[in-house]
């Protein structure tokens, strides 16, 4: 048997072709794919808007919660008052009247560390912002000065709480 020998040609391999293959292409239905992406939006904005509702009652259940409870560190300083009255009513009559101080003492304090302060009137001039007249009264003092205070006056921060109830001098006639 003889050999055969392979001529140059035949000795490079041949370009492998790719294998054939056939692609099917959907066909695309724009009206299809525009729902789906409708339907996506539309979702996440009816979730949106569902949150912000959610976030407008939680906050205004916080402002109601907050206005609610403003006052609970100042009443709690009230109580310190009321049992310190309680034990003053069960003190014999030489206790009471070092008692009752001490108590207006405490409550003068509590005040005071809420932002509540006495408003001092006497000697002052009269302000209509800060005094209520109740009286006109004759007196060596100028006229419009505040001689007597009928009722003291008590600010917040600089906000008037209650207006002195005042007596002023009329002047001397």
């Amino acid at each position: 048997m003889e050999k055969k020998t392979k001529t140059p040609a035949e000795e490079k391999p041949a370009a492998e072709e790719p294998p054939v293959t056939t692609v099917e292409e959907t066909p695309v239905d724009p009206v299809a794919e525009l729902t789906k992406k409708y339907d996506e939006v539309n979702d996440r904005y009816l979730r949106l808007v569902a949150e912000f509702e959610n976030y407008k009652k939680r906050t205004q259940r916080d402002a109601e919660n907050t206005v609610r409870y403003a006052n609970e560190k100042f009443a709690r300083d009230m109580l310190d008052v009321l049992d310190n009255f309680e034990r003053a009513l069960k003190g014999g009559d030489d206790d009471l009247r070092s008692g009752l101080e001490q108590i207006h003492k405490l409550y003068l304090s509590v005040l005071s560390r809420n932002g509540v302060e006495p408003m001092n009137a006497e000697g002052s001039p009269f302000d209509p912002n800060r005094h209520e007249a109740v009286a006109h009264i004759p007196s060596d003092s100028p006229e419009g000065t505040v001689i007597d205070e009928a009722i003291r006056g008590y600010t917040m921060h600089d906000k008037v709480l209650r207006h002195a109830k005042v007596a002023v001098s009329r002047g001397n006639e």
